[in-house]
């Protein structure tokens, strides 16, 4: 019965439409993973979200934000409470260097729009598949670049439903970490600063760093994107590598042979096959090289 009064109450905050009760959260995830959410409310602008977050701390509510569910493994028993998803939150808006963009624009949207202004700067995020929200909250890079290089500001709300603006210093980005993740804040948006570049070299640098990603990568299959932080002093996928566990795993889950840093959903997998795939690949590692691999990837939710 708490549900059905969650979802009552929403929906004087928002559109009756935008919330779902037991939502499959594998449609929202790129690993094609996850049970079922008790509640799943897509606000469609900021004021909304901002209110179901202070909704949810009112009444003691767990809260899980779903960006692009890229970097993101849900559990097959799925997730109690609230999930948030800020899709609809998409917005881009370029003026001279600064590109201003919403928690759920496409890092991809974001770079597009910085090239076809002629910015240069946010090319490195060409090919990540993740959200501005997520990117910030886990300093997202590739290619040699970081969101820590060209980020300005961001505005985020607290559990307790605080709205705060966050110079650059004061979200402490650091490899894959920032303050967002260790306070758990909600990215509402965030404010970029580039430079006016050479147009043919952004677009052969965006051509040559997508050529690179759908050389190497694993795209054709759902997976978690890189899955593995990169350990002091070494490079996760070379070592699972050199533990000959390419093509192996669990269930319907598989260290890629295109990539060994991604694990793929290769036949039908379950997020315990998943689940169980990146412990098999840590311990492997451990045993092998005595080398501790933290993951990159969120895992969330319930076992079934």
């Amino acid at each position: 019965m708490k549900v059905q009064t969650w979802v009552e109450d929403l929906a004087k905050i928002v559109q009756p439409e935008n919330i779902k009760i037991n939502e499959r959260l594998e449609k929202y995830t790129m690993t094609k993973l996850g049970g079922v959410a008790d509640v799943f409310v897509t606000p469609s602008n900021e004021k909304e979200a901002v209110a179901v977050i202070r909704f949810a701390a009112e009444k003691n509510i767990p809260v899980l934000m779903l960006g692009n569910g890229s970097n993101m493994v849900v559990r097959d028993g799925g997730v109690r409470g609230i999930v948030i998803h800020f899709n609809q939150l998409d917005q881009i808006e370029v003026q001279g260097t600064t590109i201003y963009a919403e928690a759920g624009a496409l890092l991809i949207h974001v770079s597009k729009a910085a090239a076809k202004h002629g910015l240069t700067g946010f090319e490195f995020a060409c090919g990540i598949p993740g959200s501005v929200g997520g990117a910030m909250a886990m300093n997202a890079g590739a290619y040699g670049g970081e969101i820590k290089d060209v980020i300005f500001s961001c505005k985020v709300v607290t559990r307790e439903g605080e709205v705060l603006t966050l110079s650059k210093d004061e979200l402490e980005l650091g490899y894959r970490k920032s303050i967002i993740a260790e306070k758990n804040y909600f990215v509402l948006s965030s404010t970029f600063e580039l430079q006016v570049g050479v147009q043919e070299e952004i677009d052969a640098k965006i051509a040559d760093l997508t050529f690179q990603r759908e050389s190497k990568q694993p795209l054709e299959y759902p997976s978690a994107g890189s899955v593995f932080k990169r350990p002091p002093g070494y490079f996760a996928g070379k070592l699972i590598q050199d533990c000959g566990l390419q093509g192996k795993g669990v269930g319907g889950a598989e260290v890629s042979t295109k990539h060994a840093g991604f694990i793929i959903n290769k036949n039908n997998a379950t997020a315990t096959d998943y689940i169980q795939t990146i412990e098999m690949v840590q311990r492997t590692v451990k045993e092998t090289f005595g080398v501790d691999l933290e993951t990159e990837v969120k895992i969330v939710g319930e076992d079934k």
